[in-house]
């Protein structure tokens, strides 16, 4: 089959994960159509992603919610295959404005799937989170681990989307792979994109590059009493051209009918837990810079420790990660220190 005519959708592709697997799926070959509304990310992205493969992707500014719009999209493009990124996605956001959370993460999902079955689109890529595991009972996390009751509304959008994506794939042609994140950091090496957070970052790397460059005054750290290795709370950090490339495999699984069940599930991790004080002293390694943070309270809703089994994706999906902490730590600094100079 020719990739050539193979046209995939990406939503929200100008945004951190989006655009490095635009880059990705572009480099293998693919057309790519982007989505996006502009609401978390920035045009100028765009500008990154032609300057990396000298390729520019057709873009659409549309918003998802518009019911008519998406299937005006649909009825004047032959698409292959939808990776769908767009979502709100920061979990204190979503504690705060649930509703906001339920209308743009479930409405917009039911919307493409509608317009996917219509117009006869089946192959189907979902972002999840491992979020949807909460504190698992067992290290690593396999995908057979329970899914346990949302901490946030957030989360709870990336199980109730799981579960929506599931029921339409038994009573239609829908052919969906669903890949449940765990931490993604870092940014292309050529630094022309990476990760651009609105406001306040609401994730550790970006603050630890911000209070580096002397943007934020210092970084918190969220409770010391944790029983783990140092009392600091313990997550998977994977590269995020790492997790790009898993969603290319994940389309070719598709695309080539190399899938064993109508939807199935991969954690997409690196399988090694990192602590938020180990973090720190690998961005100080890398960058040379000392960093300012003080130790305080828990923050509601953070789960003590949460790394990935990474063995069902490294066999099913002939997929691993290359790249570790200190590359992704050491491009997460380049990339702030180019957002200084703008």
């Amino acid at each position: 089959m020719n990739k050539e005519k193979q046209k995939i959708l990406i939503t929200g592709g100008l945004g951190f994960i989006g655009s490095h697997t635009v880059v990705e799926l572009q480099i293998a070959g693919y057309e790519v159509i982007i989505i996006d509304d502009l609401s978390n990310s920035k045009i100028e992205v765009l500008d990154g992603i032609t300057s990396i493969t000298g390729i520019k992707p057709e873009y659409v500014n549309l918003d998802l919610k518009e019911k008519d719009k998406v299937a005006n999209f649909f009825e004047n493009h032959k698409i292959k295959g939808v990776i769908h990124f767009a979502a709100s996605k920061a979990v204190g956001e979503s504690v705060e404005q649930p509703l906001k959370y339920y209308e743009n993460n479930i409405t917009t999902l039911v919307y493409l799937l509608m317009e996917m079955e219509k117009n006869k689109v089946n192959n189907f890529i979902f972002s999840s989170s491992c979020t949807i595991y909460g504190q698992a009972d067992e290290l690593p996390i396999t995908e057979k681990a329970p899914i346990k009751i949302a901490e946030s509304p957030y989360g709870n959008t990336k199980q109730i989307g799981e579960e929506i994506i599931k029921d339409t794939s038994k009573i239609s042609d829908l052919q969906a792979i669903a890949l449940r994140y765990f931490n993604p950091v870092g940014a292309h090496d050529s630094i022309k994109i990476g990760e651009l957070p609105i406001g306040v970052p609401q994730n550790l790397i970006p603050f630890v590059t911000q209070t580096a460059a002397g943007i934020r005054k210092e970084l918190s750290v969220f409770g010391d009493d944790y029983p783990t290795k140092d009392g600091t709370a313990v997550r998977d950090y994977i590269h995020v051209v790492d997790l790009a490339k898993a969603h290319i495999a994940a389309l070719q699984r598709l695309i080539s009918g190399k899938n064993k069940e109508k939807m199935e599930f991969f954690n997409v991790g690196t399988g090694t837990g990192s602590s938020v004080l180990e973090v720190i002293q690998t961005f100080e390694k890398v960058s040379g810079k000392h960093l300012n943070y003080k130790i305080v309270g828990r923050r509601e809703g953070d789960i003590t420790s949460a790394y990935a089994d990474t063995s069902f994706a490294n066999k099913e999906l002939n997929w691993k990660t290359k790249l570790g902490l200190e590359e992704a730590l050491a491009s997460a600094w380049k990339w702030q220190l180019k957002q200084l100079k703008q």
